[in-house]
């Protein structure tokens, strides 16, 4: 049995979707994807969890989920909004065990040893300004990083959260003035 690759085996086979957008005869499959899009996928994990190491997992399992998927996606041009919205929901995963753990952590220790804090807590309090991030509802600092860090327009950022512009704009308002009055500045 012939295995040379022919005229169309070059191609990939599965995982190709037709871009609606710009060039309609461009195919886009995940590993495409994931090459555009895996750095500004990690800084905005980045942003969110503190880590580093944190972040390339928490973008990586959003990849892997999506691999698995792909086959029932239905509008494959929103496979980027929904890549940003299970990072984002990682992210929180992530808040949510490391608040479990510091919550069980002293009683699980011994009273001799002190507690060593994880990264994402070190790091979330470096600098003014990401602690009062950090002290913002949770809509309100996703919309600011994705509009501020991710440079997403107001569609992108309702899109990939799933909420109306209208409300991604109020939240993002409601956000500037929080921060501007935890920091001390004048509006």
């Amino acid at each position: 049995m012939d295995m040379s690759p022919g005229p169309d085996d070059t191609a990939p086979r599965t995982g190709t979707i037709q871009r609606s957008q710009g060039d309609a005869d461009a195919a886009l499959s995940v590993s495409d994807l994931f090459r555009d899009h895996h750095l500004e996928l990690v800084r905005l994990a980045v942003v969110m969890v503190g880590d580093l190491a944190t972040a390339e997992d928490v973008v990586q399992d959003c990849f892997e989920r999506l691999q698995r998927r792909w086959h029932v996606i239905r509008e494959p041009s929103r496979a980027l909004a929904y890549v940003r919205s299970s990072v984002l929901n990682g992210c929180r995963s992530v808040h949510r065990r490391s608040a479990v753990a510091r919550r069980h952590g002293p009683r699980l220790a011994q009273p001799a040893e002190a507690t060593v804090p994880d990264a994402a807590v070190v790091s979330a309090d470096r600098g003014q300004l990401v602690a009062a991030l950090r002290q913002l509802p949770r809509r309100q600092r996703e919309v600011l990083v994705l509009r501020y860090y991710a440079d997403l327009s107001v569609a992108e950022i309702a899109e990939t959260l799933g909420i109306s512009p209208s409300n991604a704009r109020a939240c993002m308002s409601r956000g500037l003035a929080a921060l501007a009055a935890a920091i001390g500045e004048e509006k």
